[in-house]
């Protein structure tokens, strides 16, 4: 396996994965996504991504979003904790650029990860 690919391990693949994650999560919140992490038992952290036709229309900028997602968390995935991450996505999400949405997770990665070296040293 190459250092930053992203295989089927890297992802949150049952609803029960993600209820999981749901129940007790670390956030890392802005007005277009919201991060929440929970710390899984194995040697990586995994990714799911929830973005509703409700908040993101149109299914190609789903698609876009998605992938942007997945390529920062594939690029980003050595520096994060040991957590099973689920990404939602907000209102306006879609008129934002890649450039936006990149920095955007850049800055919501490090906030995660701050927040789950403070939680577990706590």
């Amino acid at each position: 396996m190459s250092e930053n690919s992203f295989s089927r391990e890297l992802r949150l693949l049952t609803p029960t994965h993600f209820e999981n994650v749901f129940q007790q999560a670390i956030p890392s919140v802005s007005p277009q996504l919201t991060i929440l992490a929970r710390f899984n038992n194995l040697e990586h952290p995994r990714i799911g991504i929830t973005l509703s036709k409700k908040r993101v229309k149109k299914a190609h900028d789903r698609n876009r979003v998605k992938r942007l997602i997945r390529e920062s968390f594939r690029l980003k995935q050595h520096q994060l904790p040991n957590a099973d991450i689920v990404v939602v996505g907000k209102s306006g999400l879609d008129k934002m650029t890649n450039e936006q949405i990149m920095l955007l997770l850049e800055k919501l990665w490090k906030k995660l990860s701050h927040r789950c070296a403070q939680s577990q040293s706590a």
